[in-house]
């Protein structure tokens, strides 16, 4: 059988979960509803890094954007993202059709369409005067229509090589319909 030549980005976690922040979680290993389908229409995939996991591990908290926003992550993130890249060139170069990146919205990286910040989400929370703090800390936190730094990072060294990817996203908040139009796309 000749292979189709099509190619998906996919955010690590739709792959494997288990990469997640402990309790975020919604499928027990892939997301099986989306991932199939495209199996089955001859999709081949390059599972992106997961920058979190890769920086801090399994036993990380869950942050947003906010606190990824440094110089020293964008650093980081676009070390992954150079392999990722040439990889990318290669196929391209080759007549392989890379197809879209499907991203993960509501993740301070991954999202496509919209991020979670809080901009008062830093800080000790172990101590006893921290209470009505670690309240107000908590209420900060929002979705914003904006992209997660691994996201942004990435479209730049895209532009930055003149390659045009269409995004799609999972949003964890709507699996279905996000699942549903993805596939409509892409099907």
């Amino acid at each position: 059988m000749q292979r189709s030549k099509k190619i998906l980005l996919i955010s690590h976690c739709l792959l494997n979960v288990n990469s997640k922040v402990n309790k975020l979680a919604n499928y027990q290993g892939t997301l099986e509803e989306l991932i199939i389908p495209l199996m089955k229409k001859g999709y081949g995939f390059i599972q992106l890094p997961c920058p979190e996991m890769l920086a801090y591990g399994i036993k990380r908290w869950g942050q947003v954007k906010d606190q990824y926003d440094t110089p020293y992550y964008r650093k980081h993130v676009k070390k992954l993202l150079e392999p990722i890249l040439e990889q990318l060139l290669d196929y391209y170069k080759n007549g392989y059709t890379i197809c879209g990146c499907i991203g993960i919205d509501g993740s301070p990286n991954c999202g496509v369409y919209k991020t979670c910040k809080a901009e008062n989400w830093e800080g000790e929370i172990g101590s006893i005067n921290t209470m009505p703090a670690l309240e107000y800390i908590l209420n900060s936190l929002k979705e914003v229509p904006e992209k997660g730094i691994f996201i942004e990072e990435f479209q730049i060294l895209l532009n930055q090589n003149k390659l045009n990817l269409p995004f799609f996203a999972v949003d964890e908040a709507y699996p279905t319909f996000s699942i549903q139009n993805i596939l409509k796309e892409l099907l």
